[in-house]
């Protein structure tokens, strides 16, 4: 899937390249497209979700295998960086999603609004924050243990979050997640650790098979996500002037987020490569946990209006961190030399 989609971008990104637009972007905008045109679906759609579960389980294994046993212990340690993520998750969007009020009923409908302010109840998303962190060169121990974490907690915070703001009629969250979690990231990680002996050098040796599932691992997440919101009518079930308003109060949204983050992780004298993993981490919100909560927290005559603000959310924050990430890593390939000049 991720060769197809390489060759069908390159044209793309060839006229990207000259406007200085990002080609991963370019990627990540082809893909869209594919989604839209041709929305995986029925078996198909379970094949690629079967098939971005073993991108992911793998993705976490190379990690497993790349980081040692001590900068894993490290980042398990680092208790500010995972507080300030924590509360920028969990404390930082909700009331952001409760200022957003103001704009219900004019600019927002009710659904949409309610869908807005489910959105900042979810924890963060794991895959997409660790890969973009390691892209742009942050702390990805660190990001690890932190999205986790995050995941973790989400599933007894996001429903508790949503008791207490919003109303629902769900019967509450399934502990099957917290088994997908275990099985999906934390037993890839652990075989990673112990495989580590045996292929540690040769992962650090040879990066491009990381980057590749870096990359196309985001890229899974985007076809399956928006194909999910083709087959299942959600993007005609309104006008284009209140989807239009919808996506620039996500877009607010996100951005007021990244500035917050970046800004705070500053002031509290955070290094470069924690300053990232905040970021990140601290600025995404779990599509992959999101749908599933939805469906058992509200009516499923509501599911479909409530969800399109999360999904559009997240394809807005897999584009903008996708500049961002590889922006930072250009920053941190710049600086090398120098470094490297001072040392010697």
């Amino acid at each position: 899937m991720t060769t197809v989609l390489a060759s069908l971008a390159r044209p793309v990104s060839a006229v990207l390249a000259k406007l200085r637009i990002d080609p991963f972007i370019a990627l990540i905008l082809v893909t869209v497209g594919i989604a839209s045109l041709l929305p995986a679906s029925g078996a198909v759609a379970t094949g690629f979700g079967v098939v971005t579960k073993i991108a992911v389980g793998l993705l976490f294994f190379l990690y497993g295998a790349r980081l040692s046993s001590q900068e894993a212990v490290e980042g398990m340690r680092h208790w500010r960086l995972h507080v300030t993520v924590l509360c920028a998750t969990f404390v930082l969007f909700p009331l952001l999603g409760l200022a957003a009020s103001v704009l219900s009923p004019g600019l927002l409908t009710s659904p949409l609004y309610t869908g807005v302010l489910f959105l900042c109840l979810l924890p963060s998303t794991v895959q997409s924050s660790i890969a973009f962190t390691s892209i742009a060169k942050g702390n990805v121990a660190a990001a690890i243990c932190s999205a986790s974490l995050s995941n973790l907690l989400g599933i007894v915070l996001t429903p508790l979050l949503v008791a207490l703001v919003l109303s629902t009629d769900g019967p509450g969250v399934s502990g099957s997640a917290v088994l997908d979690i275990v099985l999906q990231l934390l037993v890839p990680f652990v075989a990673g650790q112990l495989a580590r002996r045996w292929i540690g050098g040769w992962v650090q040796r040879h990066s491009a098979p990381l980057k590749i599932v870096d990359r196309g691992s985001i890229l899974l997440v985007v076809y399956t996500a928006f194909s999910e919101g083709m087959t299942e009518g959600i993007w005609h079930q309104l006008d284009l002037g209140p989807l239009l308003a919808l996506v620039a109060v996500c877009c607010v949204l996100l951005a007021a987020v990244l500035g917050a983050t970046s800004g705070g992780a500053r002031l509290l004298g955070f290094a470069r490569a924690d300053r990232i993993t905040i970021m990140f981490c601290g600025s995404k919100k779990s599509l992959a946990s999101g749908l599933p909560m939805a469906t058992v927290l509200f009516g499923h005559a509501e599911v479909g209006l409530i969800v399109l603000p999360l999904m559009l959310f997240h394809q807005i924050q897999l584009i903008v961190c996708a500049a961002l990430a590889r922006r930072y890593a250009r920053q941190a390939a710049a600086e090398e030399p120098g470094e490297l000049a001072a040392v010697g």
